[in-house]
Parts: structure tokens; sequence; C-alpha cells
């Protein structure tokens, strides 16, 4: 990732900030930070802006499941690497919230698949979670579903060698 245009979404999470860390140590050119939660951006920028060393700094406080907005920024920003870390993972609220919980993180991983694949993004790297092994509830199985979309978005890639994207599931 040095000298690469990076974006991380859910940026603002406990798993997208730790990814923001350890993502600036490796010098990246730019890291967009994208985030729909305002006070979780705030916390970020503040945390990280002593030791970004110069790297740039994009924040976008938005919704990745808003298709235009993520397609504007992966064009305007020509972003190399996402890491697609967007998703709701408390299980016990997705339980309570369960078409909320699927839509985000079903609906976020399909736009973001399409969307590079379209913007012609040279990696994807999708955060999944051990509950989407063998699913036992709301979450893990729309976690299973992301992971599956991810998988369908490789293959398609790969056909007729049509786009330079590359997914990966961790």
């Amino acid at each position: 990732i040095e000298n690469k245009v990076c974006c991380v979404t859910g940026a603002g999470g406990s798993i997208g900030s730790e990814l923001v860390k350890q993502i600036i140590r490796h010098s990246p050119k730019k890291i967009i930070l994208f985030e729909m939660n305002e006070y979780a951006l705030y916390s970020l920028i503040q945390e990280i802006s002593k030791s970004a060393n110069g790297i740039e700094i994009l924040n976008i406080l938005g919704d990745v499941t808003k298709k235009n907005l993520l397609r504007e920024v992966l064009n305007e920003h020509t972003v190399d690497v996402v890491f697609h870390a967007a998703a709701y993972k408390h299980v016990p609220l997705v339980e309570e919230n369960p078409l909320t919980g699927i839509f985000n993180n079903i609906v976020s991983t399909r736009v973001i698949c399409a969307e590079s694949l379209r913007a012609n993004v040279e990696k994807v790297i999708f955060i999944s979670t051990d509950k989407a092994v063998r699913p036992t509830n709301v979450m893990g199985a729309s976690k299973r579903l992301g992971e599956l979309i991810v998988q369908s978005y490789s293959e398609l890639a790969l056909k007729g060698n049509k786009s330079r994207t590359i997914y990966s599931i961790v």
C-alpha cells in the first residue's frame, strides 16, 4: 500500500480505525476515511492527525450504500485499494434490528464490489468474521452472504480478464 490511494469504509469503527492506524504506518499516498458516524470520524481524525506524517487524509462523512457518493469518491480520487470494514458486528443489536443489519451488511458489500469493479480499483479487501463460517444468527448470515457477494465479483472480474480488480476476504 505504499504510495497507493487507500479507502477504508467504516473507518471510525473498532476494526476500521485500527486498519487506518496500521495503513498509515505503510506510507500510502492518500487515505480516504469513509464513515457515516460523525463522532466516530471526528474522534479518529483527532487521534491520527499527529501520526499522518504528510499523508493526505480525506474525510468522507457518508454511507457506502449510497452508490453515487461511493462512485464519485472512487473515480475522483483514483482509489487503488478498498478495505471494506463498514458493517454492523454486534450480534445482540443486529438480532434486535435484523432488517437494518441485513441491509447495511449486504447492500454495502454489493455496492462496494460493483463500484470498485466499475472504477477498476486494484484490490478490494472485505473484512468478515468468524461468525460467518457456520452462521447461527442474522449478523453471521449477513456476513456470510457478503462473502458470497465478494466471491461472485471475484469470478466476474476474472472472466475474460476484463478487470484488474482482485477481491479478497479476511
